[in-house]
């Protein structure tokens, strides 16, 4: 660009006036932290990443500016642009600030600066365009601004050019912590002060001294510091490519996967949320769980419903059994109309996914019976519970189907054509379990063939040549090898196929017939026997196997295994034996004493109790087991049955022999397949039926405490919500504990929360008589956490009444007792802190008191997941699993929420309200969270419930559910629908403040005009909802209604178009005249014995007339003793029950004394707020004990043999128990136990831990046992050669394997402990593998097999001998794994007889006795294998059967060695000349002991050794690798000597 004959360059662009160039930037910094705030992700980071990355924002923005400012110059406005402009607006265009250098051919010096200089803008294309500057309307203010802007001073040009070179450390120091404005301001400041100095001093270059003509001289020289530009514009532009292209930050990369699930922001909870489908029918388990995952079943279509219905009808309950299936029913002739009802329910829940409480109240006339001709007498076809019952079973259908598309999908991918599958099998199939046991007969049958058929090329297919796949295991049963052989040819010669047994079976008679043999089984079985006799087989071994051909495949036969268990399912006997622990565990006080020795109880008795889960629970602690069998009659009936559809008719000989083997297979069939198949189902079948029981129990019990209105006195209108004060006194002790006092008001706002110390001062009485006067509360709810609320509450009733004679002012307020279960998980809950963090403890749980008195329902929906901590059913919940009981709990909370309704306007204000909302039928706690925040966007108010669709609140399918129990309140009637211009508005309609369901609106505004007897034209103007506003407010609605004739009208309906509305009419009437009125019953405060149970625990068990407690004196009158009991409950033992002599009551007691008494009566005067017990403190009545009132009943089903057996048994223990000297040492590890006590108190200490204890080998011997690894225990017998004969004392000597000790801790220390040390270091080592030999033995597989051309060994733990160890070791991949044992004493390892001080010294012993043995060829494994150090076995040296290394070895090698742990040989060969036996595990003890695991003499030969090298021999070995010399020749001079 040209100007004024000077040359200019590209420089840097000054920023408008009034903003700096940072400044300019942060509008973007803004939106992004905007975008982040609307996602709700803003991480704090520390303040030092603060600075840091502020600091790398600010470069960011330089780059960004760099790069805006090179693209943005190439579209600046040239100097004739400019000035053409300036021609056609009358306006004085800003120029673009350029830096000037002087050309060498520069004609006259720069001009100095005018006005129009000053005003210097940077402009361009893109900023005429940007939205970000301000509209205007004419050309000719479009720069205003500018104009504005260039009344500066030249010295903020200057100011402004120097602001992006400039660094502040106070900007730096305060880091983000400024906000914009504050940054403004301060730069501002900055720039007035810099100005007022630089006019007191000069800044200008003129006024400093340095000419024009100077300037050009230092320009020439230095530049004006852009001349390598040009090398920072790659860079830069890459920097915010780079930027650009960063992929946006996600809540998934911020938040952990267990915080994103508890939120409810998965991919499913957003699939969940978007689906037109309630939520609660897309899960698979309770919406409370936090482990809720999706269903996969498929809804219903209109052709499975027929077939569902059919299924589903039979197993709903067996009161629809017995009333409408049997001829002699109540209701059998409408058998077809439960079944139209139940097909009715199955629709609507299924295929139109419609929620249950939706059904249940608007399609009621769907599922009831409505005679034409008697409208007056509905039967009601499905009950509520039904309805919840047909919901779960039709769950299962739709899980059934699936299995049966699984089904048909795995027989149609085996290719097969079978007539008894297609035919029989396929139809029947109408259980899960039917399906599955189709599943593996088609696989059993098919699956060989697949293998083959399906592992197919195609020409086209990739070279996947160089592809390796791994080898996958593969299990070939014992049937699929026999059927493979000639053995199913024999199979086949029973005359019979084992479907046609069954088709034989499950007819009244044989359809298919035997066809005869001329042989008899064994000598047809001969015909089949191999020639090969080094391949042949007996045919009796043939024979078995033909047996188990047919065994198995009547076995695994679906229709069969069905048969079984609809035997056991009938006939099925549940009996429970004690183990040895729970034997002497169980005794008469305990609980599983009921079930001990349960004989032969019919299972079907056991559905509706919770015996059974208990006595899962005890097989799971062992202490029982159980085991489950058929009745005899049973059994034999089926065996016989079976067999008379697999025998043949014929009296020959031949054929009895044959129905001999037939009899055979039946018993292997019923042995080995049916009964234990039926034995594992009817297990299954008990506990799932028993937990559905005790879950509806615990649900039945919820359903009492919320399905209840709120607290109503005397003076108020049901339905209303009251006021309350709720009081606490908390443990209710004197010196600590302060009265809570909080008041919530009817909108359940806390209005006042106070704290008194007592109500005994006048002060605090007038306090607290101030607050009741002014709040004027409608109940005062109490409740606390000990016996001495019942002080607080007649106190309370006392000021009250007290007041209410002197003064008018005080109302008579009644003061109750509430359930605090709630309120206890309350006070400490994170829910209570956020919602009242100024509240302490005892103040949130008056809170929870409150809310409870004014909606018990509330409080429990609010609990969410935590609610199955409250105890319903005290004996059994917990047996309950816990997903099953949030699922019967939750259903019984959307029947309570639908029933009352929901105030959707409160929900999306009050937090607390809205824990309601998820459970309206139709929604959760996803579809809820999402309707909250849409509303309140639109401003937090709905008009009517025509605004869930037009504004898109709801989906189709959920209003439908939801809309009929979202209530809208209504101020005032409706108003007409349009404005005077025509236009739709938003009005209310008193009928969404009702029940009605919109779909029936049409049906209410017709009966609330024919109640008012008006026509159309008088209401033609009016809002189609006026009349129901006008009946709903007439004084005579009631009588107006029932002039109506509802019967005529539903007939009418039905007639006209079928249209079932009987009680739907009911529902219109009842809302007209009450809209959402109360439906619920009374609010149930607490019984009397629950207010105990709640104050001090005790309960009618615990405190039962005749139970023993303990009791201590408070005060002693003449002729009584208060006592007290530990609970705090006061008794009083009156004189004549203190004793049997007749003195004075404080002769005999103490104030302070503890004494024992028998409860002879409890009083409760729950209204006089008394709870006190009688006592007697006899001798007479103590000494005879509570044995008989704590004593557990056993059940009727009782094995009264085997229990008096174990009881003669166990009271000969306890006699030679007390027969035997007890022992007492002083000696802290000592501890009077048995072996198992011992190891039992050991299971939680740490490893080498010690127990000493007496031995049952004698007076002279103790025991210890010391713990060696978790579940391996070491028990050390320690002879006592001067015991003390009394038992009394420890002697002075104790030998332990020929070592002496003087006193028990050294034999720990110098013993115990020092093995201890060395079984830690072994363990610790890199060779040592823990788990079981097994473990190690793969570990070493998997090594070599990964290695070829390593060998590997490793050490674990001896499990058979505790405090030892197995050296396993593998040579190569062709050999077997070897195992050596390696003993430990307290100073040394011994590897076989070659003691090592150390693990290293143990490894090396190994080495070269390993190095020694494979030279010597003693390897034992392949012939020519590789040894793990190099060098080659010699093929033609392996030794001779018995001449193998000492370890297990594999069975199938000829000569086995015998096991070294102490077993004789049991090969007959004798050992060579010169050789000598190998050394016993473990030799001589170093204490002169008998070796370990040596064998007795005369039990066998040793397996002989090598000799020892000489002229003949083999040279001495040379030392393995990694082993020094001079320590190879120690171990081989140790550990050799005696023929190695």
């Amino acid at each position: 660009m040209q100007g004024s004959g000077q040359e200019e360059e590209e420089g840097d662009a000054v920023a408008p006036a009034g903003a700096s160039d940072d400044s300019s930037e942060e509008p973007e910094e803004d939106e992004e932290e905007e975008r982040r705030i609307r996602e709700g992700f803003i991480v704090d980071e520390d303040e030092e990443e603060e600075e840091e990355e502020e600091r790398h924002k600010s470069r960011k923005r330089h780059k960004k500016r760099h790069h805006r400012s090179h693209n943005e110059e190439e579209d600046a406005l040239d100097e004739d642009d400019l000035e053409l402009l300036e021609e056609n607006t009358g306006a004085s265009q800003p120029r673009r600030l350029t830096r000037i250098r002087p050309g060498r051919d520069a004609q006259s010096p720069p001009v100095p600066s005018s006005s129009r200089a000053r005003a210097v803008v940077e402009s361009s294309d893109e900023d005429l365009d940007n939205d970000d500057f301000p509209r205007v309307n004419d050309i000719h203010n479009i720069w205003d601004d500018e104009r504005a802007a260039a009344g500066r001073d030249d010295d903020d040009v200057d100011m402004d050019d120097m602001d992006n070179f400039i660094e502040y450390e106070d900007e730096e120091e305060a880091g983000g912590a400024m906000d914009e404005s504050e940054r403004e301001e301060r730069r501002r400041e900055r720039r007035r002060l810099e100005k007022a100095r630089r006019r007191a001093f000069g800044s200008r270059p003129e006024l400093a001294g340095i000419d024009q003509n100077a300037w050009e001289e230092i320009h020439e020289v230095f530049g004006d510091g852009h001349d390598y530009d040009w090398a920072l514009v790659d860079d830069e532009e890459n920097a915010y490519e780079a930027e650009q292209a960063k992929p946006e930050m996600k809540y998934q990369d911020v938040f952990e996967p267990s915080e994103i699930r508890a939120r409810l922001l998965t991919e499913d909870d957003d699939l969940i949320r978007a689906q037109d489908i309630p939520e609660r029918l897309q899960l698979a388990t309770s919406s409370l769980s936090s482990s809720s995952t999706l269903s996969i079943h498929k809804p219903l279509t209109e052709n499975d419903l027929h077939d569902a219905a059919s299924w589903v009808i039979t197993r709903i309950s067996n009161r629809k059994e017995r009333d409408f299936f049997r001829g002699d029913g109540q209701f059998h002739h409408l058998l077809e109309a439960l079944v139209q009802a139940i097909t009715c329910a199955l629709r609507y829940l299924f295929v139109s996914e419609f929620e249950v409480p939706y059904v249940w109240t608007h399609k009621r006339d769907y599922i009831s019976y409505f005679d034409p001709q008697n409208p007056r007498a509905p039967v009601e076809l499905l009950s509520l519970e039904e309805l919840w019952r047909l919901y779960a079973v039709g769950q299962k259908y739709r899980s059934l189907l699936e299995r049966r598309a699984a089904l048909d999908a795995l027989y149609a991918r085996f290719g097969a054509s079978d007539d008894y599958f297609d035919q029989e099998v396929r139809k029947r199939v109408d259980t899960a379990e039917m399906a599955a046991d189709a599943i593996e007969w088609l696989g059993m049958k098919y699956r060989d063939g697949q293998k083959s058929k399906f592992d197919v090329h195609f020409h086209d297919d990739e070279d996947q040549g160089e592809t390796r796949k791994h080898k996958m295991p593969s299990r070939v049963s014992a049937y699929e090898l026999a059927k493979k052989s000639i053995v199913s040819k024999i199979a086949e010669g029973f005359g019979i196929k084992p479907h046609e047994v069954v088709l034989n079976f499950i007819s009244d008679h044989n359809t298919h017939f035997v066809e005869e043999q001329e042989l008899n089984p064994l000598a047809f079985a001969e015909q089949h026997v191999d020639p090969d006799e080094t391949r042949a087989q007996p045919a009796e071994e043939l024979l078995t196997r033909a047996r188990m051909i047919i065994a198995t495949e009547l076995g695994k036969d679906p229709l069969l295994r069905h048969e079984m268990r609809n035997t056991f399912k009938a006939n099925a006997l549940v009996s429970v034996t004690p183990t040895e622990r729970g034997i002497s565990k169980i005794d008469q006080h305990h609980p599983y004493f009921n079930f001990k020795y349960l004989l032969n109880k019919s299972a079907a008795d056991m559905l509706q109790s919770p015996q059974f889960l208990n006595i899962l629970a005890a097989e799971s602690e062992h202490l029982v087991t159980v085991s489950i069998t058929l009745r005899p009659d049973a059994k034999a009936n089926f065996e016989r049955k079976l067999n008379d559809a697999f025998a043949s008719d014929s009296f020959s000989d031949t054929a009895r022999a044959w129905n001999e083997e037939r009899s055979r297979v039946i018993q292997e069939t019923l042995e080995h397949h049916l009964l234990p198949a039926g034995v594992k189902w009817t297990r299954e079948w008990i506990r799932e039926e028993t937990e559905d029981y005790l879950a509806k129990q615990c649900a039945q019990s919820l359903r009492e405490r919320i399905d209840v209105a709120p607290y109503a006195s005397p003076a108020m209108k049901r339905g209303d919500t009251p006021s309350v004060m709720a009081m606490s006194w908390g443990k209710g002790d004197p010196h600590k504990d302060s009265i809570a006092i909080v008041f919530i008001d009817e909108a359940g706002r806390l209005r006042e929360h106070t704290k008194l110390d007592n109500l005994v001062n006048t002060e605090n009485q007038d306090e607290f008589m101030d607050m009741l006067k002014r709040r004027r509360p409608d109940v005062i709810a109490i409740g606390g956490f000990s016996i001495a609320t019942t002080k607080l509450a007649r106190r309370i009733k006392e000021l009250i009444d007290s007041t209410k004679t002197s003064s008018d002012e005080v109302p008579t307020t009644p003061v109750i007792y509430v359930h605090d279960e709630v309120a206890r998980i309350y006070q400490n809950s994170p829910r209570a802190a956020e919602e009242f963090s100024a509240l302490t403890p005892l103040g949130k749980y008056c809170i929870g008191l409150a809310r409870y008195v004014q909606s018990p329902l509330n409080e429990y929906a609010a609990l969410g997941s935590d609610i199955t901590a409250i105890t319903f059913e005290d004996e059994y919940q917990q047996l309950v699993p816990k997903e099953k009981l949030l699922s019967a709990l939750e259903r019984v909370l959307v029947d309570a929420v639908n029933k009352a309704g929901v105030d959707i306007n409160r929900a999306v204000t009050d937090s607390y309200y809205q824990h309601l909302l998820r459970f309206i039928c139709g929604l959760g706690p996803r579809k809820a969270q999402v309707l909250v925040k849409k509303i309140a966007s639109m401003g937090g108010n709905l008009v009517n419930r025509d605004q869930f669709i037009k504004n898109g609140l709801l989906t189709t399918k959920i209003f439908l559910n939801a809309a009929g129990f979202l209530r809208i309140v209504q101020d005032s009637e409706p108003k007409p629908s349009k404005n005077r211009h025509g236009e739709e508005i938003d009005v209310p309609d008193p009928l969404d403040s009702t029940r009605i369901h919109p779909e029936d609106y049409e049906l209410a505004r017709k009966m609330a005009t024919d109640a008012l007897e008006l026509d159309e034209e008088d209401i033609h103007d009016e809002h189609p909802s006026h009349v129901v506003a006008v009946i709903m407010q007439d004084d005579d609605n009631v009588k107006k209604l029932d002039d109506l004739n509802l019967d005529d009208f539903a007939v009418n309906m039905f007639e006209a178009n079928n249209d079932k509305k009987r009680h739907t009419l009911n529902v219109i009437r009842a809302e007209l005249l009450d809209p959402f009125g109360e439906r619920r019953p009374p609010f149930i405060q607490p019984s009397d014995w629950e207010v105990l149970t709640m104050l001090t625990g005790e309960s009618k068990r615990t405190l039962h007339v005749g139970i023993l407690v303990s009791v201590q004196v408070v005060r002693v009158k003449e002729n009584f003793v208060i006592v007290r009991l530990d609970s705090g409950i006061e008794g009083m033992i009156a004189r004549r029950y203190l004793t049997d002599e007749g003195v004075q009551c404080a002769a005999i007691v103490k104030q302070g004394q503890t004494l024992s008494g028998v409860i002879i009566d409890v009083k409760l005067d729950l209204s006089q707020d008394q709870f006190t017990v009688e006592l007697s403190s006899r001798d007479s009545d103590v000494s005879a004990g509570d044995s008989q009132f704590r004593r557990v009943k056993h059940d009727d089903a009782w094995d009264h043999t085997q229990h008096d057996r174990d009881k003669e048994m166990q009271a000969r223990k306890a006699q030679a128990a007390v027969g035997r000297t007890r022992r007492v040492i002083k000696h802290p590890n000592f501890h009077n136990f048995n072996s198992q006590q011992a190891e039992q108190y050991l299971e939680k200490q740490q490893r080498g831990d010690v127990v000493i204890r007496s031995s049952s080998k004698g007076g002279n011997h103790l025991a210890v046992t010391w713990k060696v690894d978790d579940k391996l225990y070491q028990h050390i017998d320690v002879v006592e050669l001067n015991a003390d004969p009394s038992g009394q004392g420890a002697g002075s000597k104790f030998v332990v394997d020929a070592h002496q000790f003087s006193d028990l801790d050294e034999l720990i220390v110098n013993h115990v402990q020092a093995m201890a040390r060395k079984v830690e270091e072994l363990m610790v080592h890199e060779k040592f593998k823990p788990g079981t030999e097994d473990d190690l033995h793969l570990f070493l597989r998997n090594f070599v097999a990964a290695n070829p051309s390593k060998s590997a060994y490793g050490f674990t733990l001896n499990r058979k001998k505790p405090g030892h160890f197995n050296l396993c070791y593998l040579a190569n991949k062709n050999s077997t794994v070897q195992t050596w044992p390696v003993r430990v004493s307290p100073h040394a390892y011994y590897l076989f007889d070659t003691p090592a001080a150390g693990v290293p010294e143990l490894c090396d012993a190994f080495k070269v006795r390993q190095k020694s043995m494979s030279l010597g060829g003693g390897l034992g494994g392949a012939p020519g294998g590789k040894t793990p150090y190099g060098g080659r076995t010699p093929a033609a040296r392996t030794p001779a059967p018995g001449h193998s290394t000492p370890g297990h070895m594999s069975a199938r090698q000829v000569g086995r060695t015998p096991n070294p742990y102490g077993g004789a040989s049991t090969h007959p060969s004798v050992a060579p000349p010169g050789s000598m036996p190998p050394p016993a595990y473990g030799g001589m003890s170093q204490y002169g002991g008998a070796q370990y695991g040596a064998p007795p003499p005369g039990a066998g030969f040793q397996t002989p050794s090598y000799q020892q090298p000489g002229p003949s021999g083999f040279a001495q070995p040379p030392a393995p690798a990694g082993v020094h010399p001079s320590r190879a020749a120690m171990i081989q001079g140790n550990g050799w000597q005696g023929g190695f």
